[in-house]
């Protein structure tokens, strides 16, 4: 490529979009702590306890249940912040698409869920 293409050698990647990258000789390493951080930090849980399970057991949620409204641009912006941070953390991807069927008219234990 280097013959065709005027190119620069900026040297290994450690940083991109909110992932951090960490090349050995063998190994490649992604992480996006940073970013998570950050999101914490935005919806102001940074207070919460670390949990194992992502979905309780029995919760059930539906477009028909009654509860206060909230404005939905934070809801999404919540959603979709997740949603990015699922390419490095695929185990939190199910809660995630779970709870974002209820964008158009989300409700507080919607939200409550998500958090």
């Amino acid at each position: 490529m280097i013959n065709e293409f005027e190119t620069t050698d900026i040297s290994l990647m450690t940083y991109y979009l909110g992932i951090k990258i960490k090349q050995e000789e063998y190994e490649i390493f992604v992480s996006q702590e940073k970013f998570a951080k950050e999101i914490l930090k935005k919806f102001k849980m940074e207070d919460y306890a670390k949990t194992n399970t992502l979905v309780k057991c029995g919760v059930k949620l539906s477009r028909n249940d009654e509860g206060e409204n909230i404005i939905s641009t934070t809801f999404k912006s919540l959603v979709g912040s997740l949603r990015y941070l699922t390419r490095t953390h695929p185990d939190i991807r199910f809660k995630v698409e779970l709870v974002s069927r209820f964008m158009e008219t989300p409700i507080m234990t919607h939200f409550k869920s998500l958090k």
